[in-house]
C-alpha cells in the first residue's frame, strides 16, 4: 500500500531551512534595492519642508512687525 516515491519526497528540516533562507536573501536583496531610491526622497521631501517653514515664517515675520518712531519735540 506504501508508495515508494512518497517516501522520497518527504519535506525534511533541511529543506524547508533552505527554503527559508532563499526567500530572506531575495527579500534582502530587494529591500537593499529599494533603500536607496526611498532615502534619497525622504531628504528630499526634508529639504523642501524646511524650505517651506523657512519663507513661512520669514512671511510671517516681515507682517508682524512693528514699525516706532521716536521723535523729540
Amino acid at each position: 500500500m506504501s508508495d515508494p516515491d512518497l517516501v522520497d519526497d518527504a519535506i525534511d528540516r533541511g529543506d524547508i531551512r533552505a527554503k527559508f533562507e532563499e526567500l530572506k536573501d531575495s527579500l534582502d536583496h530587494t529591500a537593499e534595492a529599494a533603500r536607496t531610491p526611498m532615502l534619497a526622497a525622504a531628504i528630499a521631501v526634508a529639504v523642501v519642508v524646511a524650505a517651506l517653514a523657512f519663507v513661512l515664517g520669514r512671511r510671517r515675520g516681515r507682517a508682524g512687525r512693528t514699525v516706532v518712531e521716536v521723535r523729540r519735540i
